[in-house]
């Protein structure tokens, strides 16, 4: 697993459509801001969900 979940989904990013890449950001913006983690489950939950357009993109 990634040891920095946000720069992994940005060092896949141009796999994402846009629409799931600003739904991603937001959320994880709105988890900081209310004082989470960026190393907090709910951000690989991000990353794990951002995963699945690099699958779908490659098959």
């Amino acid at each position: 697993m990634a040891n920095n979940p946000i720069q992994e989904i940005a060092k896949i990013a141009h796999h994402i459509p846009l629409v799931a890449l600003q739904d991603i950001n937001n959320r994880i913006r709105d988890h900081l801001a209310s004082g989470g983690k960026d190393d907090d489950p709910y951000i690989f939950q991000q990353l794990r969900y951002a995963r699945k357009f690099v699958k779908e993109d490659a098959g």
